[in-house]
């Protein structure tokens, strides 16, 4: 199985695509960066004019733990474009470059198979999220600098979160981020079983994603009841790691209905790829 996965990690490393996410995250990045660099910290100084108003705040406010929780809520709405970029070609891919058929007469199960294509999808959609984490962290704290960070709770207004303790609460949401994302790596890789080009699975899950986007913020009553069922209601359960204390209830519940979801998607696409007659 190891010899499976390594081989299909090539295969997906090896392609052109591949490297479109970490291009445009390395080039989007710096640019945010640069952009609230000029700025000079004017952002925060207008989400806090209340609070400063009424308390003496010292130290570095504006700092690269802040950068990176600015640039978390800003792309995870957005990453799942670049993971469905890759998700979404590994089986449709093949089928239309015809090369399944040469794939399968090995002495391999399509079980086997799949479930190493899928790893490597996992994993590209993991080493996607902890480049974001790794230039967002580092290249944030070499420009802004360190210190504690101010997060707005909608339930419990103002969170300061001691400078000592920020690693560990940006590394498990950067686990939790890692964990939405494979939600959408499996939406992409299941549609991508159900058709035989490559852009269709791109176009289908991004899709999917806007329509449950729509429902999950749409402030109507009528919908109150499916949006705790829907996965992007969830996808921003990383938020639930940078509060103190953490509602360990919500991030139980978005990490359960997360991997319900991933599982069912995985499973279904096992269940069609196993029964599917194919022809290229």
């Amino acid at each position: 199985m190891f010899n499976l996965i390594s081989w299909e990690l090539f295969k997906t490393y090896a392609k052109w695509r591949t490297y479109i996410g970490f291009i445009a995250v390395g080039v989007l990045l710096p640019v945010i960066m640069w952009i609230m660099w000029i700025e000079g910290g004017k952002f925060i100084q207008y989400q806090l004019r209340t609070l400063q108003s009424e308390f003496l705040i010292t130290g570095n406010l504006f700092n690269g733990w802040v950068i990176a929780q600015i640039i978390m809520n800003g792309l995870w709405v957005h990453v799942p474009s670049l993971i469905a970029l890759v998700a979404g070609d590994q089986l449709s891919g093949e089928a239309t470059a015809g090369t399944f058929r040469l794939t399968l007469i090995r002495p391999v199960s399509r079980t086997r198979i799949l479930n190493a294509k899928y790893i490597a999808t996992l994993i590209y959609t993991a080493s996607l999220v902890i480049f974001i984490a790794a230039l967002s962290l580092g290249l944030g704290q070499w420009i802004f600098g360190t210190g504690d960070l101010i997060a707005v709770d909608p339930r419990e207004g103002i969170v300061i979160l001691a400078e000592e303790n920020l690693l560990m609460h940006f590394l498990f949401a950067y686990l939790l981020a890692i964990w939405s994302m494979f939600v959408v790596a499996s939406l992409a890789f299941f549609i991508s079983a159900l058709v035989e080009n490559a852009i269709g699975p791109i176009i289908i899950t991004m899709t999917v994603l806007a329509i449950f986007y729509v429902i999950t913020f749409l402030p109507v009553e009528s919908v109150e009841d499916i949006k705790p069922w829907l996965f992007t209601t969830h996808m921003n359960v990383w938020q639930q790691a940078l509060r103190d204390p953490m509602d360990w209830d919500i991030i139980r519940d978005s990490v359960l209905i997360l991997g319900a979801y991933s599982a069912s998607f995985w499973a279904a696409t096992l269940f069609l790829f196993r029964r599917k007659d194919i022809l290229s």
